[in-house]
């Protein structure tokens, strides 16, 4: 028996699969891309490279939520309790993610102010750290700085402020409550995606440079105690955003007793 479903139905109900699908792989292209660049020193490429996989996943996110065929019939306005975008993001990591947006925005602001200046160059500050090493001056890099968290900040300034107005959009608009679930859940994965790699990446960057000198002392315990569970942290959220930007429904950590309905 033939499928009684029309194709461009078939497509336009999954229209967001293939979104947030294409986001994934026109971000993996680009970083492909810009990954080839050979004029630009390599730890200034795999910035590049994060940002822009992570900006196109946000992107494909986005779009994906805009072609999300909502229920057509007439929508009640009458409920118990007013929606709240808390209500409809990951209860467990949703805050995670939330604060490791914060401890990126702050370590970046951070290495920035700590980083050496070049007096030759402009706009260079950020590539080392200038410590003193049993009194004897000694640079350590790559280090953070603006010369190569400018792209970070760039990219979260244009992808913060866009996925919190999707996530408003999503909690007091039409749809079923599955429906906003996930939704609200893809853009909370694809803005996650962005702040874990590139925390990720300035995590290690940190570490690297600390790793190189001679004289550890209190920066070797800072880089044991908090630079490396930082990042296995980041590499988690990573993993979870990228699987819950992929299948945001296959990824749920509330308790089936706690679901609510309409």
């Amino acid at each position: 028996m033939l499928d009684a479903v029309p194709f461009q139905q078939r497509f336009l109900d999954h229209a967001d699969q293939y979104a947030r699908w294409s986001g994934l792989a026109i971000g993996i292209m680009a970083a492909q891309a810009l990954s080839a660049l050979g004029q630009v020193e390599f730890e200034q490429r795999v910035v590049f490279c994060i940002t822009a996989f992570g900006v196109c996943t946000v992107a494909g996110v986005l779009l994906a939520d805009a072609l999300t065929l909502l229920p057509q019939e007439a929508v009640r306005t009458a409920s118990l309790a007013p929606r709240m975008v808390r209500d409809h993001v990951p209860p467990r990591m949703g805050p995670l993610i939330a604060l490791q947006g914060v401890t990126l925005v702050v370590l970046l602001a951070i290495t920035a102010a700590t980083a050496s200046v070049d007096s030759g160059r402009v706009l260079s500050r950020g590539k080392v750290l200038t410590v003193a090493c049993n009194g004897i001056p000694a640079t350590l890099g790559p280090w953070p700085g603006l010369y190569y968290s400018l792209p970070m900040f760039g990219a979260l300034a244009i992808a913060t402020p866009t996925c919190v107005w999707a996530l408003r959009r999503i909690a007091h608009g039409p749809g079923g409550e599955q429906q906003r679930r996930n939704r609200a859940w893809a853009v909370t994965g694809a803005w996650g995606l962005l702040v874990s790699s590139q925390q990720l990446y300035a995590v290690l960057m940190v570490t690297i440079s600390f790793m190189e000198t001679g004289c550890a002392g209190a920066t070797g315990a800072l880089t044991f105690w908090v630079f490396y569970p930082l990042a296995l942290v980041n590499l988690f959220t990573v993993v979870w955003s990228l699987l819950t930007v992929v299948a945001p429904r296959a990824v749920d950590d509330v308790p089936e007793g706690d679901r609510t309905g309409e």
